[in-house]
């Protein structure tokens, strides 16, 4: 049954506004419309209103802030921010403030009002439950935030025929990401073919991407389908297309003007229906500026990005890829490992990983094959990662301890504000002013420190405690 309580749109946008309304009206929801955050707050003081749309980008105030006031005046409202592509960090740290769920533009009609449905019969009462973060798709482990906004972001773009451009180290699941786009969209049902640009010869890519006739060449003695066609219907993934060599990049923009490709010796293009999705652990835009990667390329495929997170920015996701990949080689082996012991998970919760997943799993391997048990501890690991964990900042907790400034005792009293500046700025300073190293010893972003300072300019810093 529909709400009957209205439903707050506060979007700048008058064309977004009327595109919104019609949808929200069509479906049977009251609507009503503020396009400056002082006039949504209006009207969220005189109306009975528990579910908010807002744009985080507002001409008077910042988003961010007009939610906090917002859920002080009614904790129990659901709001639902609404962000652009290059936005998708602001739209996490507002789910960490408490945001019901954010959408990411474009967005189809039927995401939108799965989203608003749900919201409406959580708030229906004014006390329904927060709903849990986004499960992980496909063979992706971990719900941490910066997952958790990769798998929004890959719900609302399945569905659509977008070019979708993945970067991001390598080992941080590009390819998982390109098939979790295929399986959540409407071509699930037909082929996902994955080709990797930088482990083909460039004289024979063209041939691989586009097919070739027998005799077009010296060894074609087979007529050969090239992968643009064989996915035909479905979902052609170009890993590492950074590296693929410029005459093919004119070919292969050519192929997603026309959606038409030429094998090789053919006379006669071949009209095939295919999604692109794409991957690179470069820059591509760095690839632009050296010339090596075509600029209309780039803005023909560069349509909806998805950034992967390295390992080391997924907090408690690694334990949890550990111990769920151990099992996993563990029956491979016959072997009995279950978990990691706390010290070892302890520890590879603050390695860097510099070679992410792919690197994690290799240990694990090794550790798993050489040893038996059912629990990994430290001496099984790996005699290099015993470099890697001596470099490692030391905990706060040592830090603090070792620090010549407040103890436990002097914290005791203080209140939880003065206690978490006192903490930071004795990390900042025992790191030499590193504000990234004191947030990987901490276990948060830099850009939460950051903010964090920045808040702090103005106040007198507690004095230290002997």
């Amino acid at each position: 049954m529909t709400e009957a309580r209205p439903l707050l749109l506060i979007e700048d946008t008058p064309s977004l506004q009327m595109v919104y309304e019609t949808i929200l009206r069509s479906a049977g929801h009251e609507v009503l419309t503020a396009d400056t955050a002082e006039a949504g707050l209006r009207l969220f003081r005189e109306q009975p209103v528990s579910v908010v749309l807002l744009d985080l980008m507002l001409p008077d105030r910042d988003g961010l802030d007009l939610m906090a006031e917002l859920l002080r005046l009614r904790p129990e409202s659901a709001v639902i921010v609404i962000t652009a592509n290059g936005s998708i960090n602001k739209a996490v740290e507002a789910m960490r403030a408490g945001a019901y769920e954010f959408l990411v533009k474009p967005f189809d009609d039927q995401r939108f009002l799965h989203v608003i449905e749900n919201a409406a019969r959580g708030q229906g009462t004014g006390s329904g439950p927060r709903p849990e973060p986004p499960a992980p798709l496909g063979d992706f482990v971990g719900r941490s935030p910066v997952m958790t906004a990769v798998y929004s972001k890959i719900r609302s773009v399945s569905r659509s025929m977008a070019t979708v451009f993945i970067t991001g180290e390598s080992g941080t699941g590009k390819e998982l990401c390109a098939l979790a786009v295929h399986n959540q969209s409407s071509r699930a049902s037909g082929p996902f073919i994955a080709l990797n640009c930088g482990a083909i010869p460039s004289d024979l890519l063209e041939s691989e991407v586009f097919g070739h006739l027998r005799g077009s060449f010296t060894g074609a003695i087979a007529d050969k389908i090239g992968a643009a066609a064989a996915a035909d219907g479905g979902t052609l993934f170009l890993d590492e297309v950074c590296e693929m060599d410029l005459s093919l990049q004119t070919k292969l923009l050519r192929f997603l003007q026309t959606s038409t490709v030429q094998p090789v010796g053919a006379t006669r293009p071949r009209k095939v229906n295919v999604r692109i999705v794409c991957a690179t652990n470069r820059d591509p835009m760095e690839e632009v500026r050296r010339g090596r990667f075509r600029e209309d390329l780039y803005y023909r495929l560069h349509v909806v990005p998805i950034h992967m997170p390295p390992l080391r920015e997924r907090g408690d996701d690694v334990v949890e890829i550990a111990e769920t990949a151990l099992k996993t080689l563990s029956a491979e082996e016959g072997r009995a490992f279950q978990r990691l012991s706390p010290e070892v998970a302890d520890l590879f919760s603050r390695l860097p990983w510099p070679g992410n997943v792919r690197q994690l799993l290799n240990v694990l391997r090794n550790v798993v094959v050489l040893n038996e048990g059912d629990s990994v501890t430290l001496p099984m690991l790996p005699p290099d990662l015993e470099t890697a964990a001596a470099s490692l900042p030391r905990p706060a907790a040592a830090v603090l301890a070792a620090r010549s400034g407040p103890t436990l005792d002097g914290l005791v009293g203080r209140t939880l504000a003065e206690i978490e500046q006192i903490v930071i700025e004795a990390t900042i300073a025992a790191e030499g002013g590193s504000v990234p190293r004191a947030a990987r010893v901490l276990g948060v972003s830099p850009s939460t420190l950051y903010r964090k300072r920045e808040g702090w300019l103005g106040q007198e810093p507690p004095e230290a405690a002997e």
